[in-house]
């Protein structure tokens, strides 16, 4: 069942209308919007910081219906479900707008436009494991991912053999990357990639030590068009802060999107560039694994 946050009946004159009396008196509108969200986070912590603040949302609603006069409420409808999907937490909207004063003609109730629209943006997941059958963990993970709700893979990069970067000694790691495309919002996705890797034994005992499964979201968003997530809450950090220097990401995600670009600070770098000077070098501990193809 899908989370939701919704506000019904808010109203405010505006001027709205393709009728020159429309534009100059003024009429009430009324809008309903239904936000999906997850509320996980938000339930368990209690802080408003983790939900959304659907005063603000309110507040944003009247500010598009008193604001400059457009010709159509499907217009008004759409400007509303923009502003709502550019808050961070929500995942999809419904915006009914009522007209009920609407200059139909004839006797009439109510006049109602109402528009859906969900998040559709890119995102890169990095895979990687050391303990157990490896392989067949990597491929499960594959699996659990195309299953997820609201989330559909669009590349699956080849296996790469990696040496370990820090931690204690442990064996050599299996790594890939996956792209795809999502309507969840950043911290749904993570917590359900966290689920993965716990559905496949992942603890988190040792920083950078051995593992069963690694299911890291590196980017979300696609910067080049500026619609990537940055964000430095310490459950959600995005870009990844370590993957322009791993090579063991770098070289599958080069692999499978030559023109990738990640953000670095305020400046877009190439992952190819990227990779050339990651880990002493993009041919620093880094080779090709075996051949797979993960059923997805």
């Amino acid at each position: 069942m899908t989370d939701r946050i919704v506000l019904q009946g808010i109203s405010a004159r505006g001027f709205h209308g393709v009728l020159d009396a429309e534009k100059a008196d003024g009429q009430e509108f009324i809008v309903d919007v239904t936000l999906e969200v997850d509320l996980r986070r938000a339930g368990r912590s209690d802080l408003l910081d983790h939900t959304v603040n659907y005063a603000a949302v309110a507040a944003d609603i009247v500010a598009l219906i008193t604001g400059p006069s457009l010709d159509l409420i499907e217009t008004l409808a759409g400007q509303i479900a923009s502003a709502a999907l550019k808050r961070p937490l929500v995942q999809a909207v419904q915006v009914t707008v009522h007209k009920p004063q609407a200059p139909v003609g004839v006797p009439f109730g109510d006049v109602q436009v109402v528009v859906e629209r969900c998040r559709d943006e890119p995102v890169v997941i990095a895979l990687g494991a050391n303990l157990g059958a490896v392989q067949a963990t990597l491929e499960a993970a594959v699996r659990a991912l195309a299953d997820l709700e609201g989330l559909q893979l669009t590349a699956v990069s080849d296996l790469f053999e990696t040496d370990p970067v820090g931690g204690p000694a442990q064996p050599a790691y299996l790594n890939a990357v996956i792209l795809a495309r999502t309507r969840l919002a950043p911290f749904a996705l993570l917590t359900d990639l966290h689920k993965i890797e716990a559905d496949h034994g992942r603890v988190r005992e040792t920083r950078w030590g051995a593992r069963t499964l690694d299911c890291d979201l590196i980017q979300y968003g696609a910067p080049e068009r500026g619609s990537d997530t940055v964000s430095n809450d310490p459950e959600l950090r995005l870009p990844h802060p370590r993957a322009r220097e791993r090579a063991f990401v770098l070289a599958p995600w080069a692999a499978v999107d030559a023109q990738a670009v990640l953000r670095v600070g305020s400046a877009l770098v190439p992952v190819t560039e990227l990779l050339s000077r990651a880990d002493g070098g993009e041919a620093s501990g880094i080779r090709p694994g075996p051949a797979w193809s993960p059923a997805c």
